[in-house]
Order: structure tokens, then sequence, then C-alpha cells
């Protein structure tokens, strides 16, 4: 892919992006990252304006990960593995990710 492209699909798609929500929190080797953008508008893969990645791992381990690159639409990561997620609000994206944390990291909110 030409730097030509790269530069436009960043300026076209993510400018003017607003943070909305980060946490970044690390105990021992497991880190854990929270990022939300509201987007300006709504794409194919974003339909609901939202980009978000949620991490907790280690730095040779991806215990659990949400995210909705564009390509994929929104999906987690349980280490290797790849699933759909069917988004329905913050709210319950904040959930099941605690959730998952929790149960795949022994991580205590």
């Amino acid at each position: 892919m030409a730097f030509d492209t790269i530069l436009y699909y960043g300026v076209k798609c993510h400018m003017g992006a607003k943070k909305l929500f980060y946490h970044k929190e690390t105990r021992g080797d497991v880190a854990l990252e929270m990022v939300i953008w509201q987007l300006p508008e709504q794409s194919i893969d974003r339909p609901h304006q939202l980009k978000y990645r949620f991490f907790c791992g280690t730095a040779e381990t991806c215990f659990v990960r949400y995210d909705n690159e564009t390509g994929k639409g929104d999906h987690r990561h349980y280490g290797e593995q790849e699933a759909h997620y069917h988004f329905q609000s913050i709210e319950r994206l904040v959930e099941d990710f605690r959730n998952d944390c929790v149960r795949l990291a022994e991580w205590e909110w």
C-alpha cells in the first residue's frame, strides 16, 4: 500500500475523532488498556461511530482484546482465537471486557 493511501486513510477516517475514554493500569506484568473514540461519521465496520481497543495481557500473552479494526468490524481475541463480537452499547462492551479480564486474567476490579 502506498504511503499516500495510508495517509489519506488516516486523515479521512480518523481526523476529527474525539477520545471519549482512556484507562491504563498495570499490575505486576499484566497490563490493561481501554480506549474509545467517537468518530465523525459512520462506516460499514463502525455503524455505531465508535472506534475502540481494549487489551488485557502481558508483553508475551494476550489474555483478551476487544477491537473493531477496519475490515473486521467488532470482534474479540481470546489468546490466539478471534471471534465476532455483537456490539450493543458502550456499557455492555465495558461489562463484557471486565468480566473476561476477571475470568481469563484473574483481574480484580
